[in-house]
């Protein structure tokens, strides 16, 4: 009859089987916070799980997709943050244009550099089937490439940042300078009326007696003398 319990064997079994799917569940969790922890960072596509040169549509579904899956509020493993983190920056780097762009570029090197140690050509059978052994090839291949190109960012960046502090400091030197020249105008003009005032004063004052010159300098002048008588 409808609207009554299972019988209890039949709730048994269906505990037991909802507790194999959640067992199950946070099982393939694990799995894909384990291989997302795992994946190559500087490769947004080792990350995604995806192959390069998939459509946009592709990179937003994924990236649902996975981010559902190992959302920290859905999951109890102390790594699910750091995942979800990873996940959510390399779907930012892919649908980045210019990032992309540069990525694509280096996984692009990497299958010609492979190809050129190879002795091998678009048209060989090696690089047509693109065989298990020649992607797991290549993908090695890429990151070295994106090792290398990381290098080579951040000694620019460095480069650039050294640059700009020796240009800053020159700025700097020239704001002090001219804040020093400005204090000393200001304290020069402020003196002025005060350098008037003293020339003023000098100007109306009493020249100094100065002594007699020649012979008389030396002479004392004599008192006359009262006759008595």
């Amino acid at each position: 009859m409808s609207g009554k319990p299972p019988p209890t064997a039949e709730k048994d079994e269906l505990d037991a089987l909802d507790a194999l799917e959640k067992e199950a569940s946070e099982f393939n969790k694990d799995a894909e916070i384990d291989r997302i922890l795992k994946a190559f960072k500087l490769d947004a596509y080792a990350v995604l799980d995806l192959q390069p040169g998939v459509p946009d549509s592709d990179i937003k579904a994924q990236y649902r997709k996975k981010s559902l899956l190992i959302h920290p509020d859905k999951t109890t493993n102390p790594s699910a943050p750091s995942a979800f983190d990873r996940l959510k920056k390399a779907q930012t780097e892919l649908t980045d244009e210019k990032h992309r762009a540069r990525l694509d570029e280096c996984i692009a090197d990497a299958r010609m550099l492979l190809m050129r140690e190879r002795k091998l050509t678009t048209e060989s059978e090696e690089v047509r089937e693109m065989g298990t052994e020649f992607r797991e090839a290549w993908r090695k291949k890429t990151v070295e490439v994106l090792v290398d190109s990381e290098h080579r960012r951040r000694k620019q960046l460095k480069a650039q940042m050294q640059e700009e502090g020796r240009e800053q400091r020159r700025v700097d030197e020239e704001v002090e300078a001219r804040k020093r020249k400005r204090e000393h105008e200001v304290a020069w003009e402020e003196s002025r009326e005060g350098r008037i005032g003293s020339w003023r004063d000098f100007q109306g004052g009493k020249a100094p007696v100065l002594p007699p010159a020649g012979k008389e300098a030396g002479k004392k002048k004599k008192k006359k003398l009262k006759v008595l008588g």
